[in-house]
């Protein structure tokens, strides 16, 4: 199929995803995709560091905060200002980039275990000082965090609102999901540019052996920091989404668990294969969701709840991570050999 055909066909099959989606699942699940997406860029942004340039980072999370809470306390009554999105989301890959520049500085003489505890305790530092920026000067506002955030609007208009198009309704829901599902995939096609670059070769010798990479005349020092400033990009401009998206932000939604959620889209998609982060993404998105029906299924079955849904759901989630890493140990879809 020539490739201007290829194009109209994924641009028509991401016009039609929400209509089918609802249509089959519900809308609930349009919403779910969505976050998908959401979560898809997040991991694309982990993986320049993790899957390219071979870095073990264990405080991604921070970054996707720094995005959110930029979006938060220029876009709500915190300090009166309400920022439109286009300004908000360059800034926010701009002051996330910084971040993730920053965090890299001290640590490009770092590797492995050592690296991954000092990326670790970056993000626990940020979930904590937002936490605490509520005195002497109220800042974040602590722990309550921050709610009555402005919704995502383009061009002044809500994409909290319905739109109409001649006789059709478009839900709120639908908008969103176009809106992530579209710029995930200009994240995905970014990171395959990157990728074929010579910066993403660069990366890839560093990944392989650092010493070779700089006795060929590889600047390590410079391409690691790279590495962390754009992947920090990524996901401060997904930060932003979520805090528009959901109206709230609260350090809580920022902890350590998120950032191993985030890796294991990552390990359990395909290292360094792009597709495969994005389907790792989905997966670990939508799963959890889908084992909701647990506690339905049980009192159908048994009569009654016998075992919390949560704890059930999160314990069936576990072990599926465990098969698919024993049969799968280089992920789902990983990239080809080179």
């Amino acid at each position: 199929m020539p490739k201007r055909w290829q194009l109209v066909a994924v641009g028509v099959g991401l016009l039609a995803l929400p209509w089918l989606v609802d249509a089959g699942l519900g809308v609930a699940w349009v919403r779910i995709v969505g976050f998908a997406a959401l979560y898809a860029m997040l991991a694309l942004g982990l993986n320049i560091v993790v899957g390219y340039a071979g870095l073990l980072d264990l405080g991604y999370i921070a970054f996707f905060a720094v995005g959110a809470y930029l979006y938060a306390l220029t876009g709500s009554p915190q300090f009166g200002l309400h920022w439109p999105l286009w300004a908000t989301l360059p800034l926010a890959a701009l002051l996330a980039g910084g971040a993730g520049a920053l965090l890299g500085a001290p640590t490009l003489r770092l590797r492995g275990d050592y690296l991954a505890i000092v990326t670790l305790g970056f993000g626990e530092i940020i979930r904590i000082f937002l936490n605490n920026l509520n005195t002497p000067v109220n800042v974040t506002n602590g722990p309550q965090g921050i709610n009555q955030i402005d919704a995502l609007s383009l061009g002044g208009f809500s994409l909290a609102q319905p739109f109409q198009l001649g006789g059709l309704t478009v839900p709120p829901a639908y908008l969103v999901c176009y809106l992530f599902t579209g710029l995930a995939l200009l994240v995905a096609l970014a990171s395959l540019r990157l990728e074929d670059s010579r910066i993403g070769r660069a990366w890839q010798a560093i990944r392989e052996d650092p010493l070779a990479a700089a006795a060929c005349g590889i600047d390590v020092k410079r391409y690691k920091l790279l590495a962390f400033a754009l992947g920090a990009s990524f996901g401060g401009v997904a930060g932003a989404l979520f805090a528009g998206v959901q109206g709230f932000v609260s350090p809580e939604s920022f902890s350590l668990t998120e950032s191993i959620m985030v890796l294991c889209m990552i390990v359990l998609g395909g290292m360094g294969h792009v597709w495969g982060v994005a389907l790792g993404a989905l997966i670990l998105t939508a799963l959890p969701e889908a084992l909701r029906a647990l506690g339905p299924l049980q009192k159908s079955l048994l009569g009654q709840v016998w075992v919390d849904p949560s704890d059930l759901r999160m314990l069936v989630f576990g072990l599926a991570l465990i098969g698919m890493m024993l049969l799968r140990p280089h992920g789902l879809w990983p990239r080809s050999a080179q």
